[in-house]
């Protein structure tokens, strides 16, 4: 299977697929990069940062050692497609946008172009396979429809879902990954469920995690 090339976006968070993705894009990097996925139809790749932030920043008490301008960005090889659904140019400098997460890919390579955007040769890892919820687990997924629930009916008329419509709340995978976005966890932790192949394996994290974090599902 050949690469294929993608324009990414590195942050300090994980898209999952099938997630929804606002940004606020303001870096001279990205307002071209954006603009032109737009307008295109393309999608562009989500990383999550191992090192740097996610707007550029001059080194570290003004150190230079290395000859960069910036202080050094690098991220993990596994990532996440994402396709602009919502663009709105609110200023010249200023553009807001709403993706949802698509496939997963995995890095072969990688490169920072002059101007600071990366780029970097990517192949399609496979689509969660659909895993009914088994029996033991159905609480993991009720919880999750109690909750997105109560999240939708407190929001003002002008906020978005959460989430988007089809709801799967049958399926492992999609229920494990709506839980993984809304659970007070490391974006480290984040990535290592998104990397994960079984979709029912990430179901099982997660009901630990929601009993390790105390948060009531049983009898929901």
């Amino acid at each position: 299977m050949s690469d294929v090339t993608l324009p990414l976006f590195p942050l300090q968070s994980v898209l999952f697929p099938g997630g929804l993705l606002p940004l606020r894009i303001f870096e001279v990097r990205y307002l071209d990069l954006i603009a032109r996925c737009h307008k295109d139809g393309a999608p562009f790749g989500v990383v999550c940062m191992t090192q740097g932030s996610e707007v550029r920043q001059p080194p570290a008490n003004n150190s230079n050692t290395d000859g960069q301008q910036f202080e050094p960005e690098a991220f993990h090889p596994v990532g996440t497609l994402a396709n602009i659904v919502a663009f709105e140019r609110v200023q010249p400098a200023l553009v807001l946008v709403r993706c949802t997460g698509g496939k997963r890919f995995k890095l072969s390579r990688t490169e920072q172009l002059k101007h600071g955007l990366w780029v970097g040769d990517a192949q399609w890892l496979a689509a969660d396979l659909v895993v009914p919820v088994p029996a033991d687990l159905e609480y993991v997924q009720l919880g999750l429809q109690k909750l997105v629930t109560q999240l939708i009916s407190t929001m003002a008329a002008d906020e978005t879902a959460p989430f988007q419509s089809p709801f799967h709340w049958g399926d492992s995978g999609w229920v494990a990954n709506r839980w993984c976005e809304l659970l007070p966890i490391s974006p480290q932790l984040k990535q290592q469920l998104m990397t994960l192949d079984n979709p029912l394996l990430r179901l099982e994290l997660v009901a630990d995690l929601l009993e390790r974090l105390k948060i009531a599902c049983k009898g929901s």
